[in-house]
């Protein structure tokens, strides 16, 4: 139990820029509980930032996400880094973005890594995106080649959502043999009521172990358990792989959909179960 309990010490949640998100964090989430803040191409990346800023100021660790696609221009970047680094953020996670055109000259994340690192690395961490079970647009051997030229610009990296431990670990193995040394988390869903997390996994186009619960209703609701999904078997059978060296995962990021009451509750009680 003590490789769960060291786990569930060592999360970082994400959140949704909402009205109402500043509000629920601060009245459910430890500060020292690390955030990032996801962004969406119909909103650009201003909310993301606004949001990242607000709580920043009740002492919470924050990482805007910065998807390439929603940038504008060189000034456009630079006006985003300075509102970020006047409030003393010094952590972003670059992603493409799902924009369909891009809004300027960046159109993928290792073009915008290029860029920041052109103007001096603003920020200490930078975090990239990790698909264990391959993307729904980019074939798989493109894939691989994208994140091997991003990981020099990066401190680390976090996967996107797998309802496989074993494809996780195995895709973190992969990256570790062709030599690439990031730290890498765990993403996985929080307490998410299965009506959410099935509109979810249906829009981030997810991996084979997704789509194959979603068409077999007999594994989905043994998986989806009566009162919405909890994390605490997917946590289980991925916890014994953290910091082993031929894997370098190190801790969970839980994708809370803005559950944090229900996500945070969960973890607490799970901490003093098995701590």
């Amino acid at each position: 139990m003590a490789d769960l309990a060291g786990a569930l010490r060592r999360v970082s949640y994400e959140v949704l820029p909402m009205k109402s998100t500043e509000e629920s964090v601060v009245a459910h989430v430890p500060p020292d509980v690390p955030l990032t803040i996801s962004t969406s191409h119909a909103k650009g990346p201003e909310p993301t930032v606004d949001l990242a800023v607000r709580l920043a100021r009740h002492g919470y660790s924050v990482t805007p996400h910065l998807a390439a696609r929603q940038i504008v221009d060189g000034a456009h970047l630079t006006d985003l880094v300075a509102r970020l680094r006047e409030a003393h953020i010094d952590s972003a996670f670059v992603i493409g973005g799902d924009s369909p055109e891009p809004a300027g000259r960046f159109g993928d994340a290792l073009t915008l890594l290029e860029a920041l690192d052109q103007v001096g690395n603003p920020f200490q961490r930078i975090g990239i995106a990790g698909y264990p079970e391959g993307h729904a647009r980019i074939e798989r051997g493109l894939l691989e080649k994208a994140f091997e030229r991003k990981a020099p610009f990066a401190t680390h990296a976090i996967t996107q959502i797998c309802f496989d431990a074993d494809a996780t670990v195995g895709w973190a193995r992969h990256v570790k043999q062709r030599g690439i040394r990031l730290p890498i988390r765990v993403g996985l869903p929080g307490v998410v009521s299965r009506q959410k997390l099935v509109r979810i996994s249906a829009g981030l186009g997810l991996g084979q172990s997704a789509r194959f619960l979603l068409k077999q209703q007999s594994l989905f609701w043994r998986f989806f358990l009566p009162g919405g999904y909890h994390p605490g078997r997917l946590a289980r059978r991925l916890a014994p792989y953290l910091q082993l060296a031929d894997a370098h995962l190190d801790g969970f990021h839980f994708f809370t959909f803005n559950e944090v009451a229900s996500t945070e509750a969960w973890r607490r009680s799970l901490l003093d179960r098995v701590s």
